[in-house]
């Protein structure tokens, strides 16, 4: 008997990232570091860094998903208030 999580419907995830952010941070620390090296410039490292941080996920949300749900709630959709006096 095998057991597999989430009868294989959840995102493959290593650590605490999705296989696809890591590819991607992957990659952008390559040109980072290219950047780095050859042009000496810092900003692609440090973009590289807050994006890895902003994917980290706990609990299938990641906090660039929590910063997007918060910005939609308080600043995009409008919020609906509806006052009654029940009798």
């Amino acid at each position: 008997m095998y057991i597999y999580p989430d009868n294989l419907r959840s995102k493959a995830t290593l650590w605490l990232w999705q296989l696809k952010d890591i590819g991607i941070t992957g990659v952008c620390a390559v040109i980072s570091i290219l950047a780095l090296t050859q042009a000496g410039l810092f900003l692609p490292i440090i973009l590289t860094a807050v994006y890895a941080f902003l994917t980290i996920r706990f609990e299938d949300t990641s906090i660039l998903d929590f910063i997007k749900y918060a910005c939609c709630f308080f600043f995009m959709k409008q919020q609906i208030y509806e006052w009654r006096l029940e009798r």
